[in-house]
């Protein structure tokens, strides 16, 4: 049985290279043929014995394994080089450039998709600095930066206009879910507590203090978790402060009592269970930017 199939495999192989010497010959050339499309060069060996066929392919995969393995170390070094803390500055240039022509092109015009409300989900994702001994009763919002230092409770900032959307969050790590958000956007916040953002009802960068530069802190009550944001960002109309998520009161694991919802930024940016904004003119230290991800972090 085995004399047979090997008889038949020389047949077979003879019959490639009578199929492939036609081919040169009468110059037919398979352009669909991965050999062809990547420019090699293709063809059949003369006939070898078994013992040379042998010492080939061990040549040839030792080869192979050394060069993979070479490979693999020096990406493994590489990798262990680009994470040390000194090197972090080529990925920060990096980010830099990647937000400075996001900025250059960003316009608060540009809305995001909404969809239908019946879309809408939930998913856990992420509690930091969600600290067990938080009191929802005893919480109010700390703002500090353009003025003395104020509280609000959750009924004033509830008292502002009210806005419901249903976009997209989405997760850095790749994945997204709709969900639905009730809230007051941030720039009807940030023109009801400081007048002098206001033109006409709507806040204006232009009319911020010269010595303040554009950019928000903003921090859970725990200090446990914080991110900084760019003023251009946090006025998008789609940034809201959100008191609700799906139509009902947010949940804890959800960011309760007050949290920042974007339709401009990854969900690393935004803060649940917000326990203070600033308003600064230092750029913010933020949590996930501090452990080499992407400070402006949008999409």
């Amino acid at each position: 049985m085995s004399e047979d199939k090997g008889l038949d495999n020389e047949v077979l192989l003879e019959k490639v290279r009578e199929i492939e010497a036609a081919k040169r010959d009468d110059k037919i050339i398979d352009k669909e043929n991965t050999a062809y499309i990547l420019g090699e060069k293709s063809g059949l060996s003369a006939p070898l014995t078994d013992g040379e066929a042998g010492k080939i392919m061990s040549r040839r995969s030792r080869r192979s394994f050394l060069i993979g393995g070479a490979a693999a170390v020096a990406g493994y070094f590489g990798y262990r080089w680009l994470r040390q803390p000194d090197n972090f500055y080529i990925f920060e240039r990096m980010f830099r450039f990647n937000e400075n022509v996001s900025q250059t092109f960003f316009e608060s015009s540009d809305l995001a998709p909404e969809f239908p409300r019946e879309l809408a989900g939930a998913r856990v994702n992420g509690l930091i600095g969600m600290g067990e001994d938080f009191s929802a009763d005893s919480w109010r919002l700390q703002v500090t930066g353009l003025s003395n230092p104020q509280q609000f409770s959750l009924d004033e900032i509830k008292s502002l206009p009210r806005t419901e959307m249903t976009t997209e969050l989405k997760c850095i790590e790749g994945w997204s879910i709709i969900c639905n958000w009730t809230g007051v956007r941030f720039s009807d916040f940030a023109a009801q507590f400081f007048p002098v953002l206001r033109d006409g009802g709507t806040p204006n960068l232009q009319r911020l203090p010269e010595n303040l530069t554009q950019y928000v802190s903003l921090v859970t009550p725990d200090q446990g978790y914080y991110v900084g944001w760019d003023m251009q960002s946090i006025l998008h109309p789609q940034t809201l402060l959100a008191y609700e998520m799906n139509g009902e009161p947010l949940k804890p694991e959800h960011g309760a009592p007050l949290r920042l919802v974007s339709a401009t930024k990854y969900g690393i940016k935004q803060l649940k269970r917000i326990g203070s904004i600033e308003f600064t003119n230092v750029r913010p230290a933020d949590y996930w930017a501090e452990q080499g991800y992407d400070w402006y972090s949008g999409h």
